[in-house]
């Protein structure tokens, strides 16, 4: 669950990082934006028409949730246990919760260990930036992915436009942030688009926060109790 303090911190007490590189939080009230109420939560419609809720300090880097204009406090009944964000998205796979991810505890054929705590140096260049250097979640720039490319259905990537993300934020030289990006997001999308071939913007969110792992591993074993 997420505390009412949470939803806006910037340090995660297991990513020391998050502590060590303090960002500015205050950014809002110096900077103010003259569209955006004093209430934590205003309603607006975005540039499909649609009304939704803002979130405030949409710009400020979170530590421990993965807010979205939908979302404002995260994803309902994830537990944070402390991580950054980034850290949540790879802790799934930590079996035995000893923070380190062993190539057997993936489907994905790993070379060597990930230390959970060190995963912010796992990072790659030409992404969308949603994670900032440190781990913690940009509300701002996964919006803007959705805003940006998002042109057939409103919060919904084609596998087409999901390509476009791709290439869109291609650094130069950069061949293995090109590679590793359009890997991240092609098994997203195989992996969690729906019945109409969308990805969903609350899928893609609950990918950085991880919940979208523990969906899918309710869901298998719901299928598996069923046919016993």
């Amino acid at each position: 669950m997420v505390k009412d303090d949470e939803s806006m911190a910037t340090a995660a007490p297991r990513a020391p990082v998050t502590g060590e590189r303090k960002i500015r939080n205050d950014l809002e009230i110096c900077l103010p934006k003259p569209w955006i109420a004093a209430a934590s939560k205003t309603a607006i419609r975005d540039n499909s028409g649609v009304e939704r809720n803002h979130i405030n300090n949409d710009n400020l880097a979170r530590a421990l949730v993965a807010p979205d204009v939908d979302n404002p406090e995260g994803t309902a009944g994830h537990e944070n246990n402390g991580m950054s964000v980034l850290q949540q998205h790879v802790a799934f796979f930590d079996k035995n919760k000893d923070g380190i991810i062993h190539p057997w505890d993936t489907y994905f054929d790993l070379l060597f260990p990930i230390y959970i705590e060190r995963i912010h140096k796992a990072k790659h260049g030409s992404d969308t930036a949603t994670y900032d250097t440190e781990g913690r979640f940009m509300p701002v720039n996964l919006e803007n992915v959705f805003s940006k490319y998002g042109l057939t259905e409103p919060d919904k990537l084609t596998f087409a436009e999901v390509w476009r993300v791709t290439e869109a934020c291609r650094l130069p030289f950069d061949f293995v942030g090109w590679f590793l990006a359009k890997s991240e997001w092609l098994v997203l999308y195989f992996l969690a688009k729906d019945e109409q071939g969308f990805l969903t913007k609350e899928a893609a969110r609950k990918c950085f926060d991880g919940s979208l792992f523990e969906d899918h591993a309710k869901m298998n074993k719901g299928g598996v109790e069923k046919n016993e």
